[in-house]
């Protein structure tokens, strides 16, 4: 950490630079001693990223920011606020601290926050940020977490954990043994202070696998921002053995979204043709597989046991988009080139063979407009293509 970074005249060259052509500054090379022109662009480009995902540090003078990869891994403030709303008590453990985003969140709501961070100088920085932050309850260490665990005589009311992936080489499906720490293997060690922890996992964590590795899963909290998945929590208590609550919520900018059930209880869904709406469930409740409880809870209709879309005859209040169907038709490329007289449409595929690049070829279907063709497989196993506007 270059505390020369944090002289005015070096924080007044930052914000003044923040839209600026970066190459071309870093050609110009640094105008100050001691700091190299790396430093200096590594704060502008951690610092943009900041302004919408981060905005209480982004405003907040004299923030020392580490590395884009830092940025770019922790928590936003809308996910960081949610994650505070479940936990109570006085005490909590942040095992993988990072920048210390969900730490300055939970001490919103802890008495005392200890914050553990393995790498030394993105410690000394939140270290840094948190009193620039006006927060004087969180504690900082700078060891391995499951090392101070193993070692403290003191038991916490909450144990948090962001476990990371050693590598990627497994692609898109790996463990939670995978990650670092290996919370799997330590879940004994750690009930030992806790009676509680919350485990925040990348959204390609496959949940019933996770589910499987975990002892004493409660709650499975899945958070969408503006229909992109962020992140996955899983909540454990001790010696907890009843039903698992799964939980979505998606973020818009018009309000929150949320859908629950009880994992494992599967009911069963009624299938209809096609009605007046249709409906898409958001991202959420995609990553969460209760495809059978939207339709059960809601009292609408499924298309096909494989196209999570759903229909009804009036229109409902829905997690997702709903729409107004138009018009249903078969798969045939004379029918739907009827449908769109300007050749302007927005393609979505729900269970079907072909992908919206493949379809927009055959069609000649530019993207946009206002009409939506949801291309998909009905019960009776035919495929359809459904015209509809957005309501």
């Amino acid at each position: 950490m270059n505390k020369r970074i944090l002289h005015q005249d070096v924080q007044n060259y930052i914000d003044e630079h923040l839209k600026s052509d970066l190459h071309k500054l870093i050609l110009k090379g640094s105008p100050f001693d001691e700091i190299t022109v790396q430093e200096l662009a590594n704060q502008i480009v951690s610092k943009q990223k900041c302004e919408k995902k981060l905005p209480n540090w982004f405003l907040t003078k004299n923030i020392y920011y580490p590395p884009k990869l830092n940025i770019e891994q922790t928590s936003s403030e809308h996910t960081a606020q949610y994650k505070s709303e479940l936990v109570t008590g006085k005490t909590l453990f942040d095992m993988t601290g990072g920048f210390g985003v969900d730490s300055f969140f939970f001490s919103k709501k802890i008495e005392t926050v200890t914050h553990c961070e393995i790498n030394k100088e993105l410690s000394e920085i939140a270290t840094h940020n948190f009193k620039k932050l006006n927060v004087i309850n969180i504690k900082s260490v700078s060891e391995n977490g499951v090392d101070f665990i193993k070692n403290s005589k003191e038991n916490f009311d909450v144990i948090y954990i962001d476990p990371s992936r050693r590598n990627d080489a497994k692609g898109k499906v790996f463990l939670l043994r995978d990650c670092e720490p290996n919370v799997p293997d330590n879940m004994s060690v750690l009930f030992e202070k806790t009676n509680t922890i919350l485990i925040k996992n990348s959204p390609i964590l496959d949940i019933t696998s996770a589910i499987n590795e975990l002892n004493f899963v409660k709650e499975i909290h899945i958070i969408a921002i503006n229909n992109d998945v962020k992140e996955l929590l899983f909540l454990l208590e001790k010696d907890y053995k009843k039903e698992i609550q799964i939980k979505t919520i998606n973020v818009t900018k018009n309000g929150s979204q949320e859908f629950n059930f009880q994992y494992q209880i599967k009911p069963i869904s009624t299938y209809s043709k096609p009605l007046e709406y249709l409906y898409e469930p958001n991202a959420a409740i995609l990553k969460s597989g209760g495809f059978h409880e939207i339709s059960n809870q809601l009292n609408i209709f499924k298309l096909h046991q494989h196209s999570h879309l759903y229909t009804s005859e009036s229109q409902i209040e829905f997690p997702g988009r709903v729409f107004k169907i138009v018009e249903i038709t078969s798969y045939d490329k004379k029918k739907i080139a009827k449908l769109i007289s300007n050749k302007k449409a927005n393609i979505t595929t729900r269970n079907f063979p072909k992908t919206v690049a493949q379809i927009r070829k055959e069609l000649k279907i530019k993207d946009g407009g206002e009409d939506y063709l949801f291309f998909t497989t009905n019960f009776k196993d035919e495929l359809i293509c459904i015209h509809s506007k957005k309501v």
